[in-house]
């Protein structure tokens, strides 16, 4: 008789801050219900974040567990989970090594922000994989820019030009490429580790589904030459009501008041604001918004977090910062909830009465819009995120922009702040009764459809799962 393969040990390396974090543990799941032995890796008050989630699993009868690094005396742990990218995890280093060295898997995932674990790895000879966090349209318009535009012959940080060699027209301007694209020479290092983490990795897992961006798939296949696997959305793994409450940290609201408050309203009229677990906004913005939502006659939920004045680890910073009585009059006339800190995102999304979101374009955020059937107002920020709006609103046509126009980094100070005007336009372009808005909202349900189908058996998320499980397999010989 033929003896039986042993299941596939894989092990997720995932980043400290919540837009990373959050979907590698929602990956491994996944490998883990295809039958893969998952290790998640991380810290003691990190892992506390998931533990639930990952007992479920355990109990249902999924091969999946938690590694607790242990960390070297005297220093601080790696806690908060609004941790931006350049966030030093090299701490956890010598615990991460002593792991593997005595344990071995098939393969390891890494985080991309995690810098210094590549060579790690590649010192004990384990095979290697990436995880960025994006898709991969951000990846192609951000390569095409880098070697293809000189940003500098520009006239100005506002002029327009297109991004050659991509499948759709792309529009950009200087003032939304990220920094390190527009002065390479400032971030030699930074960006000579990324190059060298990727080009010797296995390959690279992609939070997206084919049916979404198939012709950017094909893209950084063929002609960036890219291992990738696309094995999203990873956050559909989230099936009960738990799990989707659990995601992250603890909600600051009781979900069920937060549900029975959506219930109330009528189907697709309730547009849902949040900037994502690392956006801190201007005092001043904070208002623009508050007036725009009061003006725009709407009902929302707006999960308000920190703002740029308030310290670090206040979560409630921003509700100082609301206009005076604005919190008392939405409560009256029930057109508002405000939540502050965190929110559970998916139970909200996913909810009938929720028919917008107004959104920073990070792309947890904007695949978890896409998955839910939900079309979105743009506002990026930082990051990829530019690059995101531009498939929300120029391929996939799912989106009204709010006419954001500077990239920066999140611990720097705002260089423009939207007026309510412009805020309360894009939400009545958005929410109002139109032709463009209909179509918006049948066009995002068709692909929540695909998305849904991805994922499931016969799918090509699915599919993909299975074949890099195979071909870890395979390299066993």
């Amino acid at each position: 008789m033929e003896s039986k393969i042993a299941p596939v040990k894989m092990f997720f390396f995932p980043f400290v801050g919540g837009g990373h974090q959050i979907p590698m543990i929602d990956t491994a799941r996944v490998f883990a219900s295809h039958g893969a032995i998952s290790t998640i890796i991380t810290t003691p008050s990190n892992a506390i974040d998931f533990n639930s989630s990952i007992t479920r699993d355990q109990q249902s009868g999924l091969n999946i567990t938690i590694h607790i690094l242990t960390l070297p005396p005297n220093i601080a742990e790696i806690t908060d989970m609004s941790a931006g990218p350049m966030t030093d995890t090299s701490a956890l280093l010598e615990p991460f090594k002593d792991f593997l060295i005595h344990d071995k898997p098939d393969c390891i995932v890494i985080d991309f922000f995690h810098r210094w674990a590549g060579e790690v790895v590649d010192e004990l000879q384990i095979r290697r994989l990436m995880f960025t966090g994006n898709a991969c349209f951000p990846r192609c318009v951000q390569e095409n820019i880098r070697k293809h535009v000189q940003l500098e012959d520009l006239s100005s940080d506002y002029e327009p030009f297109v991004v050659p060699h991509l499948p759709n027209r792309i529009e950009m301007t200087r003032s939304r490429v990220p920094i390190f694209l527009r002065n390479p020479s400032q971030f030699p290092d930074r960006l000579k580790t990324m190059k060298n983490l990727e080009e010797k990795s296995f390959g690279t897992i992609v939070n997206s589904f084919y049916e979404l961006e198939p012709a950017y798939a094909d893209y950084i296949r063929k002609d960036f030459g890219m291992k990738a696997w696309l094995v999203g959305p990873v956050s559909l793994c989230n099936r009960s009501k738990e799990d989707k409450t659990d995601r992250g940290k603890l909600s600051t609201i009781d979900e069920q008041s937060c549900l029975n408050w959506l219930s109330s309203k009528e189907p697709n009229s309730v547009l849902y604001v949040s900037f994502g677990s690392l956006a801190r906004l201007p005092d001043q913005q904070i208002k623009e918004i508050a007036y725009a939502l009061e003006a725009s006659d709407q009902s929302f939920i707006w999960v308000v977090r920190t703002t740029t004045s308030s310290s670090k680890n206040e979560e409630n910073g921003g509700a100082d910062f609301l206009p005076d009585g604005f919190e008392e009059r939405m409560k009256e006339n029930q057109k508002g909830l405000i939540i502050r800190g965190w929110a559970p995102q998916l139970l909200i999304l996913e909810h009938e009465a929720v028919g917008g979101f107004l959104t920073h374009c990070g792309w947890n955020s904007t695949l978890e819009g896409v998955s839910t059937g939900v079309p979105m107002i743009t506002w990026p920020l930082s990051a990829e995120q530019f690059s995101n709006e531009k498939l929300v609103t120029d391929v996939l046509k799912i989106g009204v922009q709010v006419g954001s126009k500077e990239w920066g980094i999140h611990t720097e100070e705002w260089k423009e702040v939207l007026g309510r005007e412009k805020v309360e336009l894009a939400v009545k372009k958005l929410m109002g009764k139109s032709e463009e808005g209909e179509e918006m909202r049948r066009r995002v349900k068709e692909i929540a459809g695909k998305a849904r189908k991805a994922v499931e058996e016969g799918g090509t998320s699915y599919a993909e799962v299975e074949a890099l499980i195979e071909e870890l397999k395979a390299l066993r010989v």
